[in-house]
């Protein structure tokens, strides 16, 4: 028999008002409670559904859910990164790379600098929402920018870094503004946490 384990909505590790004023409060609450939370609720419901299917051995129905539980699946397990890809300033957000990571980067884009324009580049160049990323290619031992539609993960690299750019995001901050938003959340991105999931994909 399948045991099936409902996912829960993860506690921020900082308040909602810690990234301001890069990101403001009332974005980060409605991002985190309304939006995140529906993300994990469409999990559970599909995932329910699902196991109601399989016992019923209804074949149409458990391919029907398919796109529920990747769209929900995808916005939870994205949006749980994304949380801890961010820090105040006062917690080291912001702060640059150091060590292995930094040297990686310097490898594969040339400079920091140059890493942050090709990133704002590629996530300003998502087309309607989605994500950008920094991912590690382990067959070929390097870092790579990517990005993907809607609430897909990435799947063909080890996430490390992930900024979303639906617009719920940053719409009531920076309006319809994307490079604005992108241009400022750098300067909390907790860098320590990229660094560790580096380390382990290494």
């Amino acid at each position: 028999m399948c045991v099936r384990t409902k996912v829960t909505l993860p506690a921020l590790p900082y308040a909602y008002n810690a990234l301001e004023p890069y990101i403001n409060g009332e974005i980060m609450e409605v991002h985190h409670s309304k939006h995140h939370q529906a993300y994990v609720n469409g999990f559970n419901a599909a995932e329910e559904k699902l196991g109601q299917a399989f016992k019923a051995e209804d074949v149409k129905q458990q391919l029907s859910l398919q796109s529920a539980l990747k769209f929900n699946g995808g916005g939870h397990i994205n949006h749980s990164l994304f949380w801890t890809n961010l820090a105040p300033k006062s917690e080291g957000g912001g702060a640059l790379p150091k060590g292995a990571l930094s040297s990686a980067i310097d490898k594969e884009f040339g400079s920091f600098d140059n890493f942050i324009k090709e990133f704002n580049a590629a996530a300003v160049g998502v087309q309607g929402s989605g994500w950008a990323w920094l991912g590690y290619n382990k067959q070929g031992k390097h870092l790579e920018i990517a990005t993907t539609a809607n609430q897909d993960p990435l799947l063909h690299l080890t996430p490390l870094l992930g900024v979303d750019v639906w617009e719920h995001a940053y719409y009531l901050q920076y309006k319809n503004v994307r490079p604005d938003y992108l241009k400022n959340i750098w300067e909390v991105i907790n860098w320590e946490t990229v660094a560790e999931r580096f380390a382990k994909a290494n």
